[in-house]
């Protein structure tokens, strides 16, 4: 996740050259939001994917780390969260939006070392869809709750199904509460912070409490150089990258349809799963994945 690209002050800038702000606005303008959306996903999702195969040389805890340790060192740089002006409240919103941040990176990242990538993202998407469900809340939300939860069941590791983790479940559930947090948090630290330094400074202090569970896990591997180079291309791809494309194709398109695009997210992870990891979903489970992603189309459309 980031900030607007700030263009340093080197000579040619002066002479009337473009910067790479002004470069990266450009190349945006030229892809419609709709690409914009699905650029972020796939970026997510790959991240995601890249995590998954450091799982082998890494618990997921410490690739947790590692990740939201590269992002917030990004974050930190671009948009340098600044305490002065706060009051308690403020910094009590942004404390607890770090701490739903890091809660959720480790609890999803342990639910997609235990199930495909596909499933763990469906299952993690309650989260967005109980929030604009709560936001409507109209009879027509019930059949919305009723697909997902239709999905869910086709997920649970019922009699030829017991292959799959109830422990894996059980993760990206929680997941799925922490990202309604997130969201609802989200709005309130934005109320509060100027521009993105509150999500920097909830980086910040999800770096803080994770990092003990991380490198006491991880310990002198982490230091490795390839290990290192993976991890900073899973913050880039999972967080600095996809935030600062969604922020533009918000501010060219309505909420309401970003949140439709979004919702192809689990396929996408299917997609993601089924090409770098090679996980084979059979077609019990992408009935459950389709399931999931109609009803947060359907319960996007009804919110408010």
């Amino acid at each position: 996740m980031t900030a607007e690209g700030l263009p340093g002050p080197a000579e040619p800038y002066r002479r009337g050259l473009p910067g790479p702000g002004a470069l990266l606005r450009t190349a945006s303008d030229a892809i419609p939001p709709s690409g914009l959306v699905l650029l972020a996903i796939l970026s997510v999702q790959l991240g995601a994917g890249f995590a998954k195969d450091l799982f082998t040389q890494l618990p997921p805890s410490a690739v947790v780390f590692l990740r939201i340790a590269m992002s917030a060192l990004v974050l930190g740089l671009v948009a340098r969260p600044r305490l002065r002006g706060l009051t308690r409240a403020d910094v009590a919103a942004g404390v607890a939006f770090g701490v739903i941040l890091g809660v959720m990176n480790l609890s999803f990242y342990e639910a997609l070392a235990r199930l495909p990538m596909g499933i763990a993202v469906a299952i993690e998407f309650l989260g967005p869809l109980g929030v604009a469900v709560a936001a409507s809340r109209r009879r027509l939300d019930l059949l919305w709750v009723l697909l997902a939860g239709s999905g869910i069941v086709l997920l649970a590791p019922w009699g030829a199904a017991a292959g799959t983790s109830w422990a894996g479940i059980a993760f990206a559930l929680v997941a799925a509460l922490c990202w309604a947090g997130y969201i609802v948090l989200s709005a309130a630290v934005g109320r509060r912070f100027p521009g993105t330094t509150g999500l920097s400074f909830a980086m910040i202090v999800a770096f803080v409490v994770i990092a003990p569970l991380g490198v006491g896990t991880g310990g002198a591997d982490l230091l490795r150089p390839e290990v290192l180079l993976i991890g900073l291309g899973v913050g880039l791809l999972s967080s600095v990258i996809p935030y600062s494309i969604e922020l533009e194709a918000l501010r060219r398109m309505p909420k309401q349809v970003f949140g439709i695009l979004m919702s192809m997210e689990p396929a996408a992870a299917a997609m993601i799963g089924l090409v770098v990891l090679g996980e084979v979903l059979e077609a019990r489970e992408w009935a459950a994945i389709a399931c999931v992603v109609v009803a947060s189309v359907g319960a996007t459309r009804s919110a408010r």
